[in-house]
């Protein structure tokens, strides 16, 4: 019995990718997992209560919400003191988490809700996105000119808003928000993070991570 932490994950889910974000800056060794969210593997199943990504598998314990993941990693490991960030921080993660997150969805997935406004929801969700480019005024990041949790919580919920339609988003009054994310998507942690990798099988050799 192996007793390596072992995180399963999806490739483009901005849960997975924030919790990856955080394990590679904590330059935590991990076994990735990647799944097919169509065929999920049974020991994935018995890993995770939820049946969603990212789940962690540690010796003693499972952690299967991204942020416990990305509080887990910084804490043993935070050369960038990613943790060390004001109290408002945490809020404005709980506002991504909650209400931007369901109007993020409720824009790209419009079809599946038909019952609301999608000009609405799309509205809500920039309302969000504008606070965030006034929280960028005179420096490159959410909290001064270094990134905290907040940013690396934050930034690929962002991206997954922004392709809903890049032409628009990048024509919206947010030009430091788009500078924010540009950056983010130019950084080695964000390709390093993004790595393409086939279905785990039982088979498989392990793929590491942050080796």
């Amino acid at each position: 019995m192996t007793h390596h932490p072992i995180l399963w994950t999806f490739r483009r889910c901005p849960y997975a990718i924030r919790a990856r974000l955080a394990l590679a800056s904590a330059g935590c060794k991990i076994e990735l997992r990647e799944i097919c969210l169509k065929d999920k593997p049974q020991a994935f199943l018995q890993t995770s209560a939820s049946g969603t990504v990212p789940a962690l598998r540690l010796k003693e314990q499972v952690l299967d919400e991204s942020l416990d993941i990305m509080v887990w990693a910084l804490e043993k490991n935070d050369p960038m003191k990613l943790l060390d960030m004001p109290q408002e921080g945490w809020c404005l993660i709980s506002a991504n988490d909650g209400p931007f997150k369901a109007a993020l969805d409720h824009t790209k997935y419009s079809s599946c809700y038909p019952d609301l406004d999608e000009l609405a929801e799309c509205e809500t969700a920039a309302s969000y996105l504008r606070h965030l480019d006034k929280k960028l005024v005179g420096h490159s990041h959410l909290f001064g000119d270094r990134p905290t949790i907040a940013d690396l919580a934050l930034l690929p919920f962002v991206r997954q808003f922004a392709y809903i339609d890049r032409a628009w988003f990048d024509g919206q009054p947010w030009p430091r928000l788009i500078a924010w994310l540009d950056r983010f998507l130019a950084s080695e942690l964000f390709m390093q993070v993004m790595n393409k990798y086939p279905p785990w099988a039982a088979e498989d050799a392990p793929t590491w991570f942050n080796t």
